[in-house]
């Protein structure tokens, strides 16, 4: 009973692990694509997960919720973070915080 047990673990344990690689991988080609249409640098190449946390999906059923963390630039001289939530493979938010502006800069 404990070898079963224990092969049940790892067998969870390696799903999640592949599971949390392929949503990663949805969240960097997604900030990516944001990052170019806004015109900023995705700095780093790279979301890092924040949290996970079990929630429904539109269809009610249960799945994870992961909220990953980016940083951007908008000059390439200054970062700024942002944040990208996925539910189960799929973006449910995403925010570009405010970009800070310098003293004196004109904005057009």
């Amino acid at each position: 009973m404990p070898e079963i047990l224990g092969f049940l673990l790892l067998a969870c344990g390696a799903w999640f692990l592949w599971d949390s690689l392929k949503v990663r991988e949805r969240a960097n080609a997604a900030m990516r694509a944001a990052c170019r249409e806004e015109g900023l640098l995705f700095l780093d190449d790279t979301v890092a997960l924040q949290s996970v946390w079990p929630a429904r999906d539109d269809d009610g059923h249960l799945t994870l919720r992961r909220i990953y963390e980016f940083e951007y630039s908008d000059t390439g001289h200054n970062r700024c973070k942002g944040n990208i939530t996925m539910i189960a493979d799929a973006v449910a938010a995403l925010y570009i915080g405010p970009r800070p502006t310098i003293e004196g800069e004109n904005l057009h």
